[in-house]
């Protein structure tokens, strides 16, 4: 026991409480509500007013003094010098402070990278894992404009949307993005994602996560996630989502933590898009521009403090495209929105040289193709 209580900080105090079953994350936030830290949980002898909560810190206290979570803490310990990992408590001024306003904030962060991104203006870009061509387009110009402007884009590590917000981020100058896990800081889930996990630490972002080291990707640990998502965050932006897409759990999470929610719409015809106006038609704010969504942040800006009003400035939108020829005018004029098959295109080119056109105007960034469907981007 020696060896762990010659090192304690408020940080280990908390890593503690997390090994003990009767401290529950519930149990820890009414604790500290009334004695003002970890370490006070322990060391002190004081009660508290409130007879059964008195009685819960007893049977904390008595499983503290049995040692058994020695070996688990020393466990921890040990995986997080191994990931060059951090524990932030929520007794810490480290602690992002957008994150300690909502209704049950994580007891504990464990961080690897930069803890400083934490207090940044955060905007988070969410979505579907089975996105649309145009989505992904989409989510990474955005992310990458807005992080070029000066927010930090926070998402969740997963596939799809998610992966193209990290990545747009990233592509930016000074671009810095933010992965909240549903796993223990050791553990990247998708796997495939890795290297992005390794990317957003090299560019001084971060990763954050709840679980304790070594804790698998289970089902019930995604919405908690969710959570953290819109908790550290000015407001969300939902590119793309089906009806019963894990964004709307973020999103309805951001409502309740009065946050801003944006979202943008898609057509009327796909299932990938209903999540999207279900949104809108709930109050969430249609955003067509990132001009449109900085301009509708500014209120939780202030909050900040005029060291990031710079941020109010406009972003420049995504560059005009590559000049096109006439013909690739044409075609991109009989191109809609919605996405069509070569069949259905009203043209009398060859097949040979209407494909040639449709390649081009891919290259060029204005349309997109998708299991033999073209739909115009711009």
């Amino acid at each position: 026991m020696n060896a762990i209580l010659n090192r304690q900080d408020e940080a280990q105090w908390a890593l503690i409480a997390q090994t003990l079953k009767p401290c529950t994350p519930k149990l820890q936030l009414a604790l500290i509500d009334q004695m003002g830290s970890f370490r006070q949980l322990f060391e002190s002898r004081n009660s508290v007013d409130n007879p059964a909560l008195d009685q819960q810190l007893q049977l904390i206290r008595q499983a503290y003094h049995k040692g058994q979570w020695q070996k688990e803490v020393a466990k921890i310990n040990q995986t997080l010098d191994q990931y060059q990992a951090k524990i932030i408590p929520m007794t810490s001024e480290d602690y992002p402070p957008q994150l300690q306003q909502i209704a049950k904030p994580p007891p504990l962060l464990y961080i690897r990278g930069n803890p400083n991104c934490l207090h940044l203006p955060q905007l988070a870009i969410v979505g579907s894992r089975r996105m649309t061509k145009g989505a992904e387009v989409i989510a990474t110009s955005w992310a990458k404009n807005l992080a070029a402007s000066g927010f930090t884009i926070t998402s969740g590590m997963a596939i799809g949307i998610d992966s193209c917000a990290h990545r747009g981020a990233l592509e930016a100058n000074k671009g810095i993005s933010i992965g909240v896990i549903a796993t223990g800081i050791d553990c990247i889930y998708p796997r495939r994602n890795a290297s992005l996990a390794e990317q957003i630490i090299e560019k001084g972002g971060a990763l954050v996560t709840e679980f304790a080291p070594g804790t698998p990707p289970l089902p019930a640990h995604f919405p908690q996630r969710n959570r953290i998502i819109s908790g550290l965050s000015l407001g969300v932006l939902v590119v793309e989502a089906a009806l019963k897409s894990g964004s709307l759990i973020t999103a309805k999470y951001a409502l309740e933590q009065n946050r801003e929610v944006f979202a943008i719409p898609g057509s009327i015809n796909s299932p990938q898009s209903k999540g999207c106006h279900q949104l809108i038609k709930q109050g969430a704010c249609l955003v067509e521009t990132t001009a449109e969504l900085v301009e509708e942040i500014a209120g939780p800006l202030a909050t900040y403090g005029e060291k990031y009003q710079h941020l109010m400035q406009k972003p420049a939108e995504i560059p005009p495209a590559e000049k096109l020829s006439h013909e690739e005018s044409l075609l991109l004029d009989i191109l809609g929105y919605e996405p069509m098959l070569i069949d259905e295109l009203d043209t009398t080119w060859p097949m040979e040289k209407l494909l040639q056109l449709l390649i081009a105007l891919e290259l060029k960034g204005v349309i997109v193709s998708e299991q033999g469907y073209f739909s115009r981007l711009a």
